[in-house]
């Protein structure tokens, strides 16, 4: 058992555990800008959903119900411009977070294969790599990169943690490349609705793909857009060929969202309300923090989108994290997400109202 944990990095989460002590002693309490979890209420329509359907006692499907196929696929029309997408392009997921670990698994990656990311990126991508012990490779602009062996290509638009959009001329650009050379991409795109300087575009907009989604896979999840972190409710959509071949392994797999979940999906992909109402709030507090930040001596970096300020002081990460900590404020240090970060926070604002009022006046 022990030989495949051993292909993994040390948790991260687990060195900021001494800063958290620090931080939690402070006698007003610790304010949790670090992980970046939902803290506002599920949309009541959602929770409704997921009562109506809690009595199913059947195993659920997959591939999920036509229902959920049609919200979803309407969902990819009307919001990402995805024109042509249908039932055979779209395949729900446990989260999106167990999508990204193993799929270089699934899709029978290995020893002699290269799986690429940013420079600065979600740990989960090169977690993945080394599960299936393919070869991690990053990138700053990835049509540099050595195309030989590069068998998935992730791109993360907006950024996490840096929240940076990449353009629409550069998707376009970035695509022709990788079906030049014959290059899988595969885009996570969780934060696309959580655009505040720039607004991010999905690699299946028509005016990026062209109305053709071979190679092209994008990743979406309610956990930000909708609060339901807790729900683990996510779905890819794109090459139909892809996704089916997915679809076939994750039907031995087991790997099936539940049934009420699904539901709850549904309801959430047919709601814009609650979507600009959780909007408001995060614009709320990223305004607040970034000003206060800024206030005390920090620079706020790219940002133009997520749910995260990427900051810095020009000082080591772990220095700014230690004098947060004594202010009562977690952050998450920038070299979590590659050693490019080493000079640099991330700070959430998915702390409640309270808990950024309670930060700004520290940080004052």
């Amino acid at each position: 058992m022990a030989a495949v944990s051993a292909r993994l990095p040390v948790f991260p989460w687990d060195k900021l555990e001494p800063y958290k002590t620090t931080a939690a002693a402070h006698p007003d309490g610790i304010v949790d800008l670090s992980v970046g979890t939902p803290v506002d209420p599920v949309p009541q329509l959602i929770r409704d959903a997921l009562v109506a359907a809690a009595d199913s006692p059947g195993y659920p499907t997959v591939w999920g119900t036509p229902a959920l196929r049609d919200a979803i696929t309407g969902w990819l029309r009307g919001r990402l411009g995805a024109s042509a997408a249908g039932h055979r392009n779209v395949l729900p997921v446990v989260g999106s977070k167990e999508l990204v670990a193993w799929l270089p698994t699934q899709l029978g990656l290995g020893a002699g294969d290269k799986v690429a990311y940013p420079r600065l990126a979600y740990p989960t991508y090169e977690v993945g790599a080394r599960l299936c012990g393919a070869e991690a490779v990053v990138y700053d602009d990835p049509t540099e990169l050595d195309p030989a062996g590069l068998k998935l290509l992730w791109l993360n638009s907006p950024s996490n943690p840096t929240g940076k959009v990449i353009p629409k001329d550069e998707l376009v650009r970035i695509v022709a490349w990788a079906r030049e050379h014959g290059i899988l991409v595969f885009s996570d795109e969780c934060y696309l609705e959580l655009g505040w300087e720039a607004e991010p575009v999905s690699v299946l907009h028509d005016d990026v793909c062209g109305g053709s989604y071979e190679g092209l896979v994008a990743v979406h999840s309610l956990s930000k857009r909708s609060n339901l972190a807790g729900y683990r409710a996510a779905f890819i959509a794109g090459d139909a060929d892809v996704l089916g071949e997915l679809l076939e392994i994750r039907k031995h797999g087991g790997m099936m969202t539940p049934a009420p979940v699904q539901a709850a999906t549904v309801a959430a992909l047919g709601d814009d309300a609650h979507v600009e109402e959780q909007r408001a709030r995060y614009a709320a507090r990223r305004e607040a923090l970034r000003t206060a930040l800024e206030a005390h001596g920090f620079r706020i970096e790219h940002s133009e989108a997520s749910l995260y300020l990427w900051v810095t002081r020009d000082e080591p990460c772990w220095d700014t994290v230690a004098h947060l900590a004594e202010l009562g404020i977690l952050v998450a240090p920038g070299d979590f997400y590659g050693e490019a970060g080493a000079r640099h926070v991330r700070v959430a604002f998915t702390a409640t109202d309270e808990r950024v009022a309670a930060a700004v006046k520290r940080l004052a």
